[in-house]
C-alpha cells in the first residue's frame, strides 16, 4: 500500500504538477509558460518523470509533443495528487494563527477528499475564544481509522464501512450511496440499469480490502445472494479507480460524494444496479470513555452543520460489531 513506502520513493509532486500542465496547456513549451520555467527545465523534468516511472508519457515529434494513453492516465492521476495538495495547502493556511491547539483526525479516503478540506477550513475560519487548531489529518481506510481511534493515534475519526468495531462511539453524521459508474464510450453509458450479474462480469475494479466502500459493496451484494468474484484489480484509492474506469473501460462502484463533478462534467456516467442496495452512512467514531478536547468538538459541530445530520445520540455500536483486529 502506498503509505507503506519510503517517503523517498515518492515521486516529487513539481513532476507530477509538470505532466498536468503539459496535459492541460497542450505542449511542453505552453506548461512551460504556464509554470513560470523555461522550455529546457520542462523537458528535462518530463524525462526524469519518464525515467522515475518507466514509461513512455509523451510523443516527441518536431512540430511538438502530444501524451501517450499511459501519458493521459498517470496525468489524471497526477490531477488528483496536485489538487489534493492545493486543498491541503488552503486548509492549513485557514487554520494557522499564533496560539493553537492540537487535533488529530483521522478519515477514510472519500472523506478525507470530499469533505474534511472544507471542514478544516471552516473550523480555521469560525469565530472562537481561543486560539487556532493546528490539525493533523491522517487518511487511511476506514478499517485502519478505526484501529487508529482505538490505539489513541487519532482524536476521532470519519467511515464510511458498514461495522463499527467494539471499544468504539459511533454517531451518524449523513447518509451517502454507492453508484456504479463507467466512461461516456462504454456500451453501458447508453443504459438506464443492469442487473448484478453484470455488474459482476462487466470488468469490474474495486478498492483495496479494509475499504468503507468495497465492505458496502461487499456487504449488499452479500444481501442479494452474490459475492466479489475473485481477483478482481483491486486499487488503493478512488482517483486510481476512476482513472481505471475513464481511461480503462473499466466499471467501478463509488461513493457519489466522490463522482459527483466527474459526473456533472460528463467524464463519467451513472449506471442503475437492479436489485442492489448501496446506501450507507458516513459516521464519526471515538473511543468509548473518551473526552473530546474542544478543538474536536468544534470540527464535529462544523461536520454536522454541513451535511445537514440529525442530531442523533451517540451510542455503543450493537447487532453489527466486528471485534478488533489487525489493519
Amino acid at each position: 500500500m502506498a503509505e507503506q513506502r519510503a517517503r523517498g520513493d515518492r515521486t516529487p509532486l513539481a513532476l507530477l504538477e509538470l505532466l498536468v500542465a503539459a496535459d492541460e496547456h497542450g505542449s511542453i513549451s505552453a506548461a512551460a509558460r504556464a509554470l513560470g520555467i523555461t522550455q529546457p527545465t520542462a523537458s528535462s523534468g518530463l524525462r526524469a518523470l519518464e525515467r522515475r516511472l518507466g514509461l513512455d508519457l509523451l510523443l516527441r515529434a518536431p512540430r511538438g509533443s502530444q501524451l501517450t494513453e499511459n501519458g493521459r492516465v498517470v496525468a489524471a492521476w497526477a490531477r488528483e495528487a496536485v489538487g489534493a495538495s492545493d486543498r491541503f495547502e488552503e486548509s492549513v493556511a485557514a487554520l494557522r494563527t499564533t496560539a493553537r491547539e492540537r487535533l488529530r483526525v483521522a478519515a477514510s479516503m472519500t472523506i478525507a477528499e470530499y469533505l474534511a478540506p472544507r471542514w478544516l477550513a471552516a473550523l480555521g475560519s469560525a469565530p472562537r475564544g481561543g486560539g487556532s487548531v493546528d490539525v493533523e489529518l491522517v487518511v487511511r481506510n476506514s478499517r485502519d481509522v478505526m484501529d487508529l481511534v482505538l490505539t489513541g493515534g487519532a482524536d476521532l475519526g470519519f467511515v464510511e464501512g458498514p461495522d463499527v468495531r467494539r471499544g468504539l462511539r459511533h454517531r451518524t453524521l449523513a447518509r451517502d450511496e454507492l453508484v456504479a459508474v463507467v466512461a461516456p464510450g462504454h456500451p453501458w453509458a447508453r443504459r438506464r440499469s443492469v442487473d448484478v450479474a453484470a455488474l459482476l462480469s462487466g470488468g469490474l475494479v474495486v478498492r483495496e480490502v479494509g475499504s468503507g466502500t468495497r465492505e458496502i459493496l461487499e456487504e449488499a451484494l452479500a444481501r442479494a445472494g452474490a459475492h466479489l468474484p475473485e481477483h478482481l484489480p483491486a486499487l488503493g484509492s478512488t482517483a486510481a479507480v476512476k482513472a481505471a474506469v475513464a481511461h480503462g473501460g473499466a466499471v467501478a462502484v463509488l461513493s457519489a460524494l466522490a463522482v459527483a463533478d466527474d459526473v456533472a462534467r460528463g467524464a463519467l456516467v451513472r449506471v442503475g444496479v437492479v436489485g442492489l442496495d448501496l446506501s450507507r452512512r458516513l459516521r464519526l467514531v471515538t473511543k468509548d470513555g473518551a473526552v473530546l478536547p474542544t478543538a474536536a468538538r468544534r470540527l464535529v459541530a462544523v461536520a454536522r452543520a454541513d451535511l445537514g445530520a440529525s442530531h442523533e445520540r451517540p451510542r455503543r455500536p450493537a447487532g453489527r460489531n466486528v471485534a478488533p483486529g489487525p489493519a
